[in-house]
């Protein structure tokens, strides 16, 4: 069993800030990407920002500049340092892992539960 749980997520108003956590736990071989994914109402759910167990990073347009991830490797978490918030960034943010859970199987897409990120005056 393998769980992805977020942490972080809150009210804030327009240009503050907040720090998204998501750990990865259970039975883990070896985890490739990690990122952040969001959905707004009425939207689709669209890429906001991945890294690559080597470093590699990816971020939506919207968010370069303003958001920056990072992961700690030894804990299996990822983070997103979300800065100078906009309304528009409003949405339920997901966290995403590639997740090999023995040597001998395949890489395999793992979602948290969600966090709800508001950004309001």
């Amino acid at each position: 069993q393998v769980q992805l749980v977020e942490s972080g997520g809150g009210l804030v108003q327009p240009g503050g800030s907040l720090r998204l956590s998501c750990a990865a736990s259970g039975s883990i071989f070896s985890i490739n990407a990690m990122g952040w994914y969001r959905q707004a109402p009425g939207k689709e759910r669209e890429l906001v920002a991945a890294i690559t167990s080597g470093g590699s990073l990816n971020y939506a347009d919207s968010v370069k500049g303003r958001f920056t991830i990072s992961r700690d490797n030894a804990k299996n978490t990822v983070y997103l340092q979300m800065n100078s918030l906009k309304p528009e960034d409003t949405a339920v943010y997901y966290c995403h892992a590639l997740i090999k859970r023995a040597i001998v199987t395949m890489f395999i897409d793992y979602w948290g539960q969600g966090t709800q990120v508001t950004v309001s005056s």
